[in-house]
């Protein structure tokens, strides 16, 4: 499949933008999950709105929170979950589902994240029966499940992966190796200057 990515911010968006994205999050979130709730709120102003495009029609979201605009620390047990940006209302609309649309809307927006907010940690709020999906990626649950909107949801982290710096001690093998060389190489020299005698 062939899609395209864009993100903007609120002002950005045009009417059209913002028509879809407030379309497809009401028919995945709303009326596909026979969930009630107010899906439109005022982090929808502070976002990055990250729409996957094909033919200029949105067939996937998600939306991308700064760190000083994340208000994710309930039930979670990782104190500084605010502090860093976070992911959410991640969706694809259903005739697009199974490509792997999902998982390159979400490694772009990891990117984003990292490249525009310093490598930080990033938090996601996953529903549950989505935990193995967010885990490929590298998100570890922090917290406890709990109930949002009726859906049973869990907190999520991203880490940054330290770059750690091993030094390589010589192997056995390659001591042995090198020592066989050695040995030889010696042998060799040896084996020259009796004869030049």
């Amino acid at each position: 499949m062939t899609y395209e990515f864009s993100i903007k911010t609120f002002d950005e968006l045009t009417s059209v933008d913002l028509y879809h994205i407030l379309k497809s999050r009401s028919q995945v979130f709303v009326v596909e999950q026979n969930c009630a709730y107010q899906d439109i709120d005022s982090l929808d102003l502070d976002c990055l709105h990250f729409i996957a495009h094909k033919d200029e029609a949105l067939i996937g979201y998600c939306r991308i929170i700064a760190p000083e605009f994340n208000t994710m620390v309930a039930h979670s047990s990782v104190s500084a979950l605010g502090s860093m940006s976070a992911i959410g209302r991640v969706l694809v609309l259903p005739e697009y589902r199974g490509d792997g649309l999902a998982r390159a809307i979400m490694i772009h927006a990891i990117k984003y994240c990292r490249k525009k907010y310093a490598k930080k940690p990033i938090a996601i709020s996953a529903q549950t029966y989505l935990i193995n999906f967010y885990e490929s990626l590298g998100f570890v649950p922090n917290g406890e499940f709990y109930l949002e909107d009726g859906l049973e949801h869990v907190n999520m982290t991203l880490h940054l992966l330290k770059k750690v710096k091993v030094e390589k001690p010589g192997s056995p093998v390659t001591s042995i190796l090198t020592f066989l060389l050695l040995v030889l190489a010696l042998s060799f020299i040896a084996g020259l200057v009796y004869l030049m005698l």
